[in-house]
């Protein structure tokens, strides 16, 4: 009986690994595989076996003809699907080189070894630094932990000294955290969520976290009118500051960058010939404020006053 087990769970395997719809096996080469693992069986038991596979839900297709020849149909993931899994998995500056080459060998398993090659071919990527740990890794599955069990974290926090050394907050201070959620912007992850030392809802680079612990404590709730898509949009996109409704006088070539930065549903209205307003609600922060500046008076802000005047302001201590 455990032979019989064994049999078909190997004819299984072997038609996952060794056919696609370009390459089929026939009995004769399924029977010729197992003679090499020391099973030896019959051709109707082997059709009999793929009958019941197919019952099982694996979809293996007959093309008939003498022989027939079997192959594997549909896929957990199609080849298209995979590809750009692979893609995402190799552009991405967060997922360590090690860890990279891990998950890509893992989605090359679900298809042929034949067609498996076609996962490993050129994509360029930039040449910024990528990952070398686990740990932001590994500090992304503790938040969703965290979030899933509604519990708070305990973390140290640290940015980058002038010395390329780790300049932690306070002097290792330990910070706790109610995560809501994590937010994936610019090839970095955000983890938003209340903070007891800071008395509101921040924003952290998860890159920066460091020693998190899962607590005991009871997680913060989440206020009712947090909304989390807005800030998104807006607190991730320009960073923290007061929220403000925005005038911009831009011209028409910016079109395109304001629909990148705010979305198909911003609203908008033709001035004249050549410029259009743009009506967007931003934190009127510097990273707006540096946003705005990148296009050299394509884009301006026109109201409101104070808005402005910070704005102004940024610029003349930045030539001071």
């Amino acid at each position: 009986m455990r032979v019989n087990k064994s049999r078909i769970l190997y004819i299984q395997k072997f038609l996952i690994e060794q056919t696609d719809e370009e390459r089929h096996a026939t009995v004769a080469e399924i029977l010729a595989y197992l003679e090499t693992i020391g099973i030896t069986t019959s051709r109707h038991t082997i059709m009999r076996e793929i009958e019941q596979l197919n019952e099982s839900g694996i979809d293996i297709v007959c093309n008939t003809g003498k022989p027939n020849k079997y192959f594997i149909g549909e896929r957990h993931f199609e080849m298209p699907e995979l590809k750009l899994l692979v893609d995402a998995v190799r552009a991405s500056r967060f997922i360590p080189t090690r860890k990279a080459t891990t998950l890509v060998k893992k989605l090359s398993d679900f298809t042929s070894v034949h067609q498996s090659g076609e996962l490993y071919r050129s994509l360029y990527t930039d040449k910024q630094t990528r990952s070398v740990g686990d740990k932001a890794y590994i500090t992304v599955d503790l938040l969703h932990t965290a979030e899933r069990t509604n519990k708070k974290i305990v973390y140290k926090y640290f940015e980058w000294g002038a010395d390329k050394k780790k300049d932690y907050k306070h002097g290792r201070r330990d910070y706790f955290f109610s995560p809501y959620g994590l937010i994936w912007n610019n090839d970095r992850y955000y983890s938003v969520g209340w903070s007891d030392n800071h008395g509101k809802i921040i924003t952290l680079r998860v890159d920066r976290i460091a020693t998190p612990k899962l607590t005991d404590t009871q997680a913060e709730p989440r206020p009712k009118d947090f909304d989390m898509a807005f800030y998104a949009e807006s607190v991730i996109n320009m960073y923290d500051g007061i929220v403000r409704d925005v005038t911009l006088r831009c011209k028409n070539a910016m079109m395109k960058h304001i629909i990148d930065r705010f979305g198909e549903e911003v609203k908008t209205e033709i001035l004249d010939a050549e410029h259009f307003a743009a009506y967007v609600c931003v934190p009127a922060s510097p990273t707006f404020f540096a946003w705005v500046f990148t296009f050299r008076g394509g884009i301006k802000i026109i109201e409101p006053d104070d808005v402005l005047e910070n704005y102004h302001d940024m610029l003349n201590s930045a030539l001071s």
